[in-house]
């Protein structure tokens, strides 16, 4: 069970004291957004703003491309320092060769999608993949509320994790808090990824640890 601090709501003005914080706190990843206007309707920050997060904190590094065409640069975030790259299964045409060119630099390949598409799209490259990302929320902009219909899509792509045998991490994002976490972890993720559930709060060791808890106690260790 991973714990991955989302880091766009952290206070940009003291970035390396709050990746700090979230390091002592506990954190195992560090989930990085990048956002392009295009494909979300906002715009966040690029490979060099990864790469001065990587030289601040020893944490993995979980960089979330909502970018139209990932492909076009997930060599340049690789060479930032992500430990994970994730696109979209909406954002390119080819897939499966985008997940391979991840691969092929050496970083561990993820797949999102969107609350409104169906965990079945994920049948023909699920094999190839290291991450599967839920959106529970719809993305390009933090604090949003968690989608409920969400956790049956946690659910079916937990079975559908099973029935390959492999090692794939089920993460979720958006509106994930400590009042909710349980059912999340309940319905199949691992990693869980946090922003103003976790930088919103006054103490991050605190509130980490709380979700911790919350995920033990639905039977499953943290």
């Amino acid at each position: 069970m991973k714990i991955s601090p989302s880091v766009l709501s952290a206070d940009f003005t003291r970035l390396e004291k709050e990746l700090k914080d979230i390091g002592d706190a506990g954190a195992d990843y560090v989930h990085v957004d990048v956002m392009d206007g295009h494909f979300v309707p906002n715009i966040s920050i690029g490979p060099f703003v990864v790469e001065a997060i990587k030289r601040a904190t020893s944490i993995p590094l979980d960089v979330h491309l909502m970018i139209d065409a990932p492909e076009r640069f997930v060599a340049e975030f690789a060479k930032a320092g992500s430990s994970v790259i994730t696109v979209h299964a909406e954002a390119t045409r080819h897939l499966h060769r985008t997940v391979q060119a991840i691969k092929e630099l050496g970083v561990k390949a993820g797949v999102s999608i969107n609350p409104a598409t169906p965990v079945s799209s994920l049948e023909d490259i699920i094999e190839e993949v290291d991450l599967v990302l839920i959106m529970s929320v719809n993305p390009g902009f933090s604090g949003q509320g968690f989608i409920k219909s969400s956790l049956k899509k946690i659910a079916r792509a937990r079975r559908m994790i099973e029935e390959t045998g492999r090692p794939i991490e089920l993460e979720v994002d958006g509106g994930v808090k400590v009042e909710n976490i349980r059912q999340i972890a309940l319905a199949g993720a691992d990693v869980f990824v946090s922003g103003s559930g976790i930088f919103g709060t006054k103490d991050y060791g605190k509130t980490i640890s709380l979700m911790r808890e919350e995920i033990n106690a639905a039977g499953v260790k943290a």
